[in-house]
């Protein structure tokens, strides 16, 4: 078998893999079925996500760490915002937020953080304060003053919900292998952005990170959940290939300096377009280090 051969073969095994959920829907003899493998499939199943090679620390000639915002208002980034209402769509499909949170509550995201350098941990009550809002009406109020009990029709709860992520932040690693001669990236962590709970009724109300996770502990949890391919339905993407093969538009608002890790709005004030001009230059200077390697 040549090489051209052998390639379309593994190409082809690819594709069977990856389109088995839909595929099903012509073998199932009723909507339970669908998406579900035998136990000759499950036996023989090989499906996981491509493990990270090794790297020493001597390979890396070069290295630097930068914070990117992904805004879900953008048409590319949508496979990570949408489907934001479940009611009427089947249980495969989810938005990346619904299966942070459902993994979050099962356990089998087991650590999450305040902060992009992962120093304090939290668990999910933790995050009640800034993930959900419970209001009393004046009429509870005045039930509650007469020392009444408060009719549950009277208090009003606000939940964050995958509707109001308005964006992802992102903190990753740039390095040069000087053992294969690339530059490369390594995805470190990743943190869903909402309104302030307390203010998401506002009109403009801040944004903050409800909380951090570190990517490679929730790789496999990515790789299972399945992203709309608006190009082929047959072969949806996973959230763990969008997110390592950067299938997304984002904008660099931080990189490690001597300054302690400034954010460019902290020395580029109250001009937006010269901070994308500055996020523009770090994102050049990251590409330029890798073709001035290969200088003849």
């Amino acid at each position: 078998m040549n090489l051209r051969n052998f390639i379309l073969t593994v190409f082809g095994l690819l594709v069977s893999y990856t389109s088995f959920g839909q595929a099903n829907v012509l073998n199932a003899s009723n909507p339970d079925e669908i998406g579900k493998k035998t136990q000759e499939q499950i036996l023989y199943d090989n499906d996981r996500p491509l493990e990270y090679g090794y790297v020493d620390k001597r390979d890396v000639l070069w290295a630097k760490t930068t914070w990117e915002t992904i805004d879900l208002d953008e048409r590319i980034n949508f496979p990570l915002y949408y489907p934001i209402d479940t009611f009427n769509i089947g249980a495969n499909r989810r938005s990346l937020y619904d299966v942070l949170i459902s993994n979050i509550k099962n356990g089998k995201i087991k650590n999450i953080y305040s902060d992009s350098y992962f120093t304090e941990t939290r668990t999910f009550e933790d995050l009640q304060s800034t993930m959900s809002k419970i209001d009393t009406t004046d009429l509870g109020y005045e039930q509650y003053n007469a020392g009444e009990e408060v009719d549950p029709q009277y208090v009003n709860r606000r939940d964050i919900t995958s509707a109001d992520i308005a964006e992802y932040k992102i903190r990753g690693y740039w390095y040069f292998d000087k053992r294969q001669g690339e530059l490369r990236y390594r995805l470190l962590g990743l943190a869903p952005v909402a309104p302030d709970v307390n203010f998401i009724d506002d009109d403009e109300p801040d944004m903050v990170a409800l909380f951090w996770i570190w990517y490679p502990d929730a790789r496999e949890i990515f790789h299972n959940a399945m992203a709309f391919n608006r190009k082929n339905t047959s072969m949806p993407f996973t959230y763990d290939h969008i997110l390592n093969a950067r299938r997304f538009n984002s904008v660099i608002y931080k990189e490690d300096n001597i300054q302690g890790d400034r954010e460019i709005k902290d020395y580029v004030i109250d001009n937006s377009l010269m901070q994308l001009l500055e996020s523009e230059r770090i994102k050049e200077s990251i590409r330029n280090f890798e073709m001035d390697m290969w200088s003849y």
